[in-house]
């Protein structure tokens, strides 16, 4: 793998961005958590809570651009630019109504969504300020990650990168002046976070919209072209993306009810479990670039009928996965404290966090194989049927009656039950490896759309 120069190029020119605007966005999340946690870990936990609303939108909108990406992958190998830009129509589609389904009752019920994850008054409270606010932003952000992803698959990855820059300045920005109250605004606390992620999010998109138009990439087109496809290519685009969704969308529903288990243990369990979450998302963005990067590279690979290569970049993928995760084991076991100590909690949360990460590091392997394989291997050749099978079959008959079990009805600490829910990684590692051992992901979906009937 080391010396085969082509590949590592191809890796590192996609993952690197991809991981870099991860990175972004997690020290985002950091930042926030540090400005909220001076509010207390009440507030920590309610803007943890309300986020939530958010997670399973995002996941949402991820299977939408994942499975979309996957085609546009494999167009962009065939060279095949009208189908790519149908693809980007029907992903807005999707996703703008999506995000639809998150804003109307983020907006109108917040304390009823709030107690869906807590029974804490204060919590409520506080979540109930937050949410209205950061809901607005869904659709914003709905059409950034649609074109984020769409340019990945061209080709196009620094773009992004200097775009959610620009954004995080804003974001962090704001956040000093609205949480506090600086250069003359009022103190506004959580609801002063909302505020500014809205208005960064707001910016970030139009910023992107204006980036693929004025620089004519392959993106740059009328709505005819996004929205005039037959049946043929919506019937592909279902089949290959509705998993994908339908996988997202139950994994975050599933890690969502997650949250409800650990929201019944407490707020010292949910500020752990949310900072120990943050801390984590630091090391796991790299290996969500690497996905990224493999669907992406594999997909192109298929697209021009190179099925070959792609099978050996696939193995090679594994490969450089592994190494970077044995690196990543030692980073995060090193700098855990380091972390931890830049928050104001009690010594009883910071010894929580400590040892939901060492359970992190401990499961690192298996989770970072997992995001290769399924959202990388298996997904670039259109198995997601499979991989919504594997996906939500971990969570749902294993993390969350391990959540509830250990949490509620053994009454265990968060970091045991924490571990208990992880262990759906081992149950996919094994079932993943062997359908990656099947090789029913070796497909050309771009050769298949050619040979369909035209409808």
């Amino acid at each position: 793998m080391l010396r085969d120069h082509t590949f590592l190029k191809k890796a590192i020119t996609i993952a690197l961005p991809v991981a870099m605007q991860g990175m972004l966005n997690t020290i985002v999340n950091l930042v926030d958590t540090l400005m909220i946690g001076t509010l207390g870990e009440t507030a920590v936990a309610a803007v943890g809570l309300a986020n939530k609303v958010f997670f399973v939108f995002s996941l949402l909108v991820f299977g939408v651009v994942s499975g979309a990406g996957v085609l546009a992958a494999q167009y962009w190998g065939n060279r095949d630019l009208k189908n790519i830009r149908r693809a980007l129509g029907t992903a807005l589609m999707i996703a703008g109504l999506g995000s639809l389904f998150f804003v109307v009752p983020g907006i109108w019920k917040p304390e009823l969504v709030m107690r869906i994850f807590t029974t804490s008054g204060n919590a409520v409270a506080l979540g109930a300020t937050y949410l209205p606010i950061a809901a607005l932003s869904y659709p914003f952000i709905a059409i950034t990650n649609v074109y984020v992803a769409m340019m990945r698959s061209v080709g196009r990855v620094k773009a992004p990168v200097a775009i959610s820059s620009m954004a995080i300045v804003i974001n962090i920005v704001l956040n000093y002046i609205l949480i506090f109250g600086k250069l003359g605004m009022p103190a506004m606390g959580v609801a002063g976070a909302a505020a500014a992620t809205l208005i960064a999010r707001i910016a970030e998109s139009g910023v992107m919209l204006l980036v693929v138009y004025l620089t004519r990439t392959p993106l740059a087109c009328r709505l005819g072209e996004m929205f005039g496809f037959g049946r043929a290519f919506f019937r592909q685009f279902v089949s290959t993306c509705t998993p994908v969704i339908a996988n997202e969308f139950m994994w975050g529903l599933g890690t969502t009810v997650y949250s409800m288990a650990y929201g019944r243990m407490g707020d010292d369990a949910v500020a752990a479990i949310t900072i120990a979450t943050t801390i984590q998302d630091i090391v796991v963005v790299l290996f969500q670039g690497l996905s990224a990067a493999t669907a992406v590279i594999l997909g192109h690979e298929m697209g021009a009928g190179q099925l070959k290569r792609a099978e050996k970049y696939a193995r090679e993928f594994f490969l450089l996965s592994f190494l970077t995760t044995l690196a990543a084991m030692g980073i995060c076991y090193g700098i855990r404290w380091h972390v931890i100590g830049l928050y104001r909690i009690t010594p009883q949360v910071a010894q929580a966090v400590n040892l939901c990460l060492l359970v992190f590091i401990l499961y690192m392997p298996f989770k970072n194989f997992n995001f290769i394989n399924i959202v990388g291997v298996l997904r670039s050749g259109g198995d997601t049927k499979v991989c919504l099978i594997i996906d939500t079959s971990g969570v749902w008959a294993i993390g969350i009656p391990m959540a509830f079990l250990g949490g509620l009805v053994l009454g265990q600490p968060i970091y045991v039950v924490y571990a208990m829910v992880l262990s759906e990684e081992l149950y996919k590692a094994v079932v993943g490896y062997l359908r990656y051992r099947q090789k029913k992901w070796l497909r050309n979906l771009a050769v298949e759309l050619e040979g369909a009937p035209s409808l």
